[in-house]
């Protein structure tokens, strides 16, 4: 699977000094939602490079076998929420991903939107990060229910 810090576009996703007190809320509020399966620090929770949230594989068709979304919260109030949907036989996940940081050909507040988290466009997602999460979490179960044809 290509690197999740891969992006379509010419700027990059927002860096700098993570905020891991606000990812660690995010990562215990998450955990409260159905499709959560489980989160991680990646690669610890002593030096995080993102937070990992796993959703519950058996909500989905059999043919996906991971989904997760990679929440990255910086002390400047940029994020990035990047969601990943592997699938059997498939060699580029399904993805998609919104991000706050500054861009130059975008809104500062922006989206990446599906199957390849292409060309930004613009979003009216929360800068608030539970606002943002819970926001992102409904979209995982608009997308799980679209899946499932209901």
């Amino acid at each position: 699977m290509p690197d999740d810090e891969d992006s379509r576009s010419a700027d990059p996703i927002p860096e700098g000094r993570l905020d891991v007190p606000t990812l660690q809320t995010l990562a215990q509020r998450a955990a409260t939602h159905p499709l959560v399966d489980e989160w991680a620090f990646d690669p610890s929770s002593v030096s995080p490079r993102h937070l990992q949230i796993h959703l519950v594989a058996n909500a989905y068709p059999a043919d996906v076998t991971a989904v997760r979304i990679d929440v990255r919260w910086f002390v400047t109030g940029d994020y990035s929420f990047h969601y990943l949907e592997e699938r059997d036989g498939e060699t580029s996940p399904y993805q998609c991903r919104w991000d706050r940081h500054p861009k130059t050909a975008a809104p500062r507040t922006h989206f990446h939107p599906p199957p390849d988290a292409g060309e930004a466009e613009p979003s009216s997602l929360d800068p608030h990060h539970l606002d943002a999460l819970f926001a992102v979490l409904d979209w995982v179960s608009d997308r799980v229910e679209r899946l499932h044809g209901t």
